[in-house]
C-alpha cells in the first residue's frame, strides 16, 4: 500500500477507525496473526500535553481488528531510561482501555530479547516486537531535542531494553535509529498528530494539528512527516539513511496522499502561551483552523527568519484587506500579495516564503 491516509478531527478513537477501515487494513494482516500495538510512552504524560499516543487511538484499532475477525491482541511499550512504564501507561489512560477491552499490556522493560544482525552490528531487540505476528506502529509527530523530529522510526527504540537504548545513545542515534528499522518492520504505521509537542519529546508544548495519518512504509511516513513540520529531510539525516538500508522508500507525490475529510473547528485554536506565543506574537489570527494555524507555528519554529514578519491566517481574514507585504497563509488569505497557496497548506510551503 504506497498510499498515506490523512484525516482531520478531535476525536482519535473515531478517527482511527476511519482510517483503518477507509485502507482496509485488515487484509494487511496475516490470518490467524496475534497483533500486538506499540504507541509512544516516553514518559508519564497525558496525550494532551503532546508526548504520548491518545487512547483512542488504542481503542480505535482494538475495536477495528476485533469486529474483523482477530482474537489475539496486545499492546506492547517501554519508556525511555529513568521512567516506568507502568505509570506512564496509567497517566495515559491504557490501564482503562486494558480493562474496557481485556487487552494485555506488556512492559517491554522485562520482557526477553534477541540478538539480531542489522547494518551496524547485532542490536537487542525485545521478543514481543520481533515475535507479533503483526506488529502496528502508532508514534506521535512531534519535536525532538536531539533528532530534530520523531515520528514512525524513532518510535521502534521502545522496542529496545533500556541497555540498548543507552548504547543507540552512546554511539549516535542517527545510524542506530535506520539500522533498527530495516530490521524491525512493522505491517501498519497510524500517526497521532493531534497535538504533538512543537519541540520536545517530553511534550508541554503541544500543537494541536488535530490530525491522524496512516500508512505502511515508515521512511515514507517521516518524510511526509517532516514536511508536515517545516523540516527539509536533510536536517533528519536517519530517514534517508533508512531509505539506504532499505526501510522504506522516500519517494511520493500528492498523489500517493488520499485525505478523508477537510479540517474544520475553525476558532477552537487554544491561545498561544509560553514558546507558541513568543513564535506568534506577529501573528494576526481570525478564526483560523487548527491545521492551517498548527503549520504556521511549525514553519516559524523551524524558520528563525519568518518571525520578525507580519503574518495573516484565518477564515475571519477572507474579503478583507491585508497590508501589502505581509504574508497571508492559506486559501482564506489569498488577497494578500504574499499567500501561500493550500488549504490547509503544509509547514513546508509556509516556511519556504519567509
Amino acid at each position: 500500500m504506497r498510499k498515506i491516509y490523512n484525516i482531520y478531527g478531535t476525536d482519535s478513537h473515531g478517527m482511527t477507525k476511519r482510517l483503518l477501515e477507509a485502507s482496509d487494513a485488515i487484509s494487511l494482516v496475516p490470518s490467524g496473526a496475534s497483533i500486538a500495538l506499540k504507541p509512544n510512552l516516553v514518559i508519564a504524560g497525558r496525550p494532551e500535553d503532546g508526548a504520548t499516543t491518545h487512547a483512542g487511538v488504542l481503542s480505535g484499532c482494538i475495536e477495528y481488528f476485533r469486529d474483523n475477525g482477530a482474537k489475539s491482541i496486545s499492546i506492547i511499550e517501554g519508556s525511555w531510561v529513568g521512567d516506568e512504564t507502568m505509570k506512564a501507561m496509567k497517566r495515559a489512560g491504557y490501564d482503562e482501555i486494558c480493562r474496557k477491552y481485556d487487552v494485555p499490556f506488556h512492559d517491554l522493560k522485562h520482557d526477553k530479547t534477541r540478538k539480531i544482525d542489522s547494518p551496524i552490528g547485532p542490536m537487542e531487540i525485545c521478543c514481543r516486537a520481533l515475535d507479533a505476528g503483526f506488529l502496528v506502529n502508532l508514534p506521535v509527530l512531534k519535536g525532538h531535542c536531539q533528532t530534530v523530529m520523531t515520528c514512525a522510526l524513532k518510535n521502534l527504540k521502545g522496542c529496545l531494553p533500556d541497555r540498548e537504548k543507552r548504547r543507540f545513545h552512546a554511539i549516535g542515534l542517527t545510524r542506530p535509529i535506520a539500522a533498527l528499522a530495516a530490521v524491525l518492520r512493522p505491517g501498519l504505521v497510524i500517526v497521532d498528530s493531534i497535538c504533538g509537542d512543537l519541540c520536545f519529546e517530553e511534550g508541554g508544548n503541544p500543537i494541536h494539528t488535530n490530525r491522524m495519518f496512516l500508512g505502511t512504509d515508515p521512511v515514507m511516513i517521516d518524510t511526509y512527516g517532516a514536511g508536515l513540520m517545516g523540516l527539509e529531510t536533510e536536517r533528519v539525516p536517519y530517514i534517508a539513511i533508512a531509505d539506504m538500508w532499505g526501510a522504506g522508500s522516500m519517494k511520493f507525490s500528492p498523489d500517493d496522499v488520499i485525505t478523508l475529510n477537510e479540517p474544520v473547528n475553525a476558532g477552537s485554536y487554544p491561545k498561544p502561551s509560553g514558546r507558541v506565543g513568543e513564535l506568534t506574537r506577529k501573528v494576526h489570527e481570525d478564526s483560523a483552523c487548527s491545521a492551517c494555524y498548527a503549520a504556521l507555528v511549525r514553519a516559524l519554529y523551524a524558520e528563525r527568519k519568518g518571525r520578525g514578519q507580519d503574518v495573516y491566517i484565518g477564515q475571519g481574514w477572507k474579503g478583507k484587506n491585508i497590508p501589502d507585504g505581509a504574508l497571508g497563509v492559506g486559501a482564506c488569505c489569498s488577497g494578500a500579495s504574499r499567500n501561500v497557496k493550500g488549504c490547509p497548506p503544509d509547514a513546508r510551503s509556509i516556511a519556504e516564503m519567509f
